[in-house]
């Protein structure tokens, strides 16, 4: 089963979210353009746990849409977070990669082989686990020969482009735990003043989850050449320490 995928109903049309959206005592209003910062979120209302995911869903077609950067025009389709909504456990990590980019699932590539293997040996299911990145479109380059497209860092105002989408999960997905992998969401989440390696598997100050927390990228572990073991025992550390903040182990 790919991750999550049918754990959000996205079969409902334009009318009966109408009345769900009624039923709800609320309108539903557009998505804020841009942001200028990190996702600051709105007061929870008491929806239900059936409410949200259908507003998921519609937030989620939105999506499919979006052109709000130029990564759009040379990605196969956006990436958007798969999982339980509500979740009580909530990865966010860069960018889809080029697996992640041709099947339209976060995290199923080689990065994601890896994340599984970490959630497995700290205890957790990935299966009621969110997952998803701050941007939501493939940035590539070419390979010297032309036959694979290699990964390249987003920039900042692919991040910033993104924001509205991550604050919309985080809203309707409401986390007890957050966890930001690598700099990029680390950066777009929290901002400037956390360090992936300094702050790493302690919690962080933030009004975006009861516990934040913030660890390497998976991708990482794959990047590493000597010391692979040790990068993955420090990934699966920090998500213990998630483990072990989440309800359920209390």
């Amino acid at each position: 089963m790919l991750w999550g995928r049918a754990q959000v109903d996205d079969q409902g049309g334009e009318a009966e979210q109408e009345i769900v959206a009624a039923a709800d005592g609320r309108t539903e209003e557009p998505l804020a353009i841009s942001m200028s910062g990190p996702p600051t979120l709105q007061k929870r209302d008491a929806a239900s746990p059936d409410v949200l995911r259908r507003r998921f869903a519609r937030v989620r077609r939105e999506a499919a849409g979006c052109q709000r950067c130029e990564l759009w025009a040379r990605a196969t389709q956006t990436v958007f977070g798969e999982g339980p909504v509500p979740a009580a456990l909530m990865l966010v990590g860069e960018q889809p990669g080029d697996r992640e980019d041709l099947e339209g699932h976060p995290f199923v590539g080689p990065a994601g082989r890896i994340l599984a293997e970490a959630l497995e040996l700290a205890g957790i299911d990935r299966e009621a686990t969110f997952v998803t990145n701050v941007v939501k479109h493939f940035r590539w380059r070419p390979s010297p020969n032309g036959k694979r497209r290699l990964h390249e860092r987003p920039t900042r105002a692919n991040v910033t482009a993104c924001l509205p989408w991550v604050q919309q999960e985080l809203e309707l997905v409401r986390p007890d735990v957050l966890v930001a992998m690598g700099a990029t969401a680390a950066d777009g989440l929290l901002g400037k003043g956390v360090s992936v390696m300094r702050d790493r598997g302690r919690p962080i100050d933030s009004q975006l989850a009861p516990t934040v927390l913030v660890t390497i990228h998976p991708s990482a572990v794959l990047r590493a050449r000597d010391d692979r073991d040790a990068m993955l025992d420090g990934l699966v550390a920090d998500l213990r320490v998630a483990a072990n903040a989440l309800p359920s182990a209390g």
